[in-house]
């Protein structure tokens, strides 16, 4: 074919337009862009900025699962060589091929519901609204990559949430007291902080008021959480495991919980896992869950341990803040 029938049939046949992503690859390559940027800014912006605003969490652990499960992500624009997005798009696309809706793995569902029905069998609490609950935390925060303190945390909130609580935040590794330090309340040692009351917190007579039907319970957080987190079901598995540690004094909401749980897709089991201090257990991780945060459990109790990121170390109700509930 001589190059005038090339470029008389170049004008018969219809331009071949731009290639279009459908919406599902468009989707997987947002995300994969918005994990890349957020990894980028981590480890290139410097620590410093974020360091004002730990003075005024209230709540240390709060304060680490939610550096942990929704890092904060600031707009910005970076040119991406095309190259580079070239590449990002086929490994987007060659991990879609195939993958297919998540799917629960039978192993996890049947586990989640052996955790309910332990939890379900397990006896109330009796709790006034003049008590206070009780939970004890260890967990770590990264202030910088040099500098990563160990702390454990005894919670107070009042039972009724009309009334002040207290965290009272023990530093096991950290820096010394330094003088005019505006962190120092993070410096190694033990420290008390007040609570005020927080209409954005769950109190615990808000958790006895929930369905204890999963499908109710799970269609009422997915409406509580709706707009929070990268899809409903991370933002949902997030309000579930902050109401795990309280819900352990309701065997009927826990158990509802994990059977809620059960009905997130992506859930599989992890034989082997172990929690921030250590103790080994059996693990369930979320493929919604940003980070794949492991909830791990006593093989033989299955009693809720935490995560690899915080270690669930105690539960009750105490009459006072500030002090230990009776054995």
């Amino acid at each position: 074919m001589n190059p005038e029938e090339r470029d008389e049939l170049a004008r018969l046949l219809p331009s071949p337009g731009e290639p279009v992503l459908t919406n599902d690859c468009h989707d997987l390559l947002k995300d994969h862009l918005m994990r890349e940027l957020t990894e980028f800014r981590e480890f290139t912006e410097p620590a410093a900025p974020e360091l004002p605003e730990l003075p005024e969490l209230p709540d240390i652990a709060t304060a680490l699962r939610r550096r942990a499960r929704t890092p904060r992500r600031r707009f910005a624009v970076i040119a991406v060589p095309l190259a580079t997005a070239a590449a990002i798009v086929a490994a987007v696309l060659a991990g879609a091929v195939g993958s297919g809706t998540a799917t629960n793995d039978a192993d996890a569902v049947d586990l989640l519901n052996r955790i309910a029905e332990v939890a379900a069998a397990k006896k109330s609490v009796p709790v006034r609204d003049d008590q206070y609950v009780y939970v004890r935390t260890q967990g770590s925060m990264k202030f910088s990559d040099k500098d990563i303190r160990v702390l454990r945390e005894a919670r107070w909130t009042a039972v009724d949430g009309k009334r002040g609580g207290l965290s009272r935040v023990t530093v096991l590794v950290g820096p010394p007291f330094r003088p005019r330090d505006p962190f120092s309340s993070y410096s190694k040692g033990t420290h008390d902080m007040r609570l005020s009351p927080d209409p954005n917190v769950t109190t615990f007579r808000e958790l006895q008021a929930l369905p204890t039907d999963p499908g109710a319970l799970l269609a009422k957080i997915y409406a509580g959480t709706k707009g929070e987190g990268q899809t409903r079901e991370s933002a949902a598995l997030e309000k579930i495991g902050d109401m795990l540690p309280d819900a352990t004094l309701l065997p009927e909401l826990d158990a509802a919980l994990y059977r809620a749980a059960a009905k997130i897709p992506g859930v599989s089991v992890v034989p082997d896992a172990k929690d921030y201090t250590g103790r080994s257990g059996i693990g369930l991780s979320f493929k919604e869950r940003d980070g794949r945060t492991i909830w791990v459990f006593d093989k033989k109790s299955y009693d809720f341990l935490g995560s690899a990121d915080e270690a669930l170390l105690d539960v009750g109700v105490a009459d006072k803040a500030g002090e230990t509930p009776a054995a």
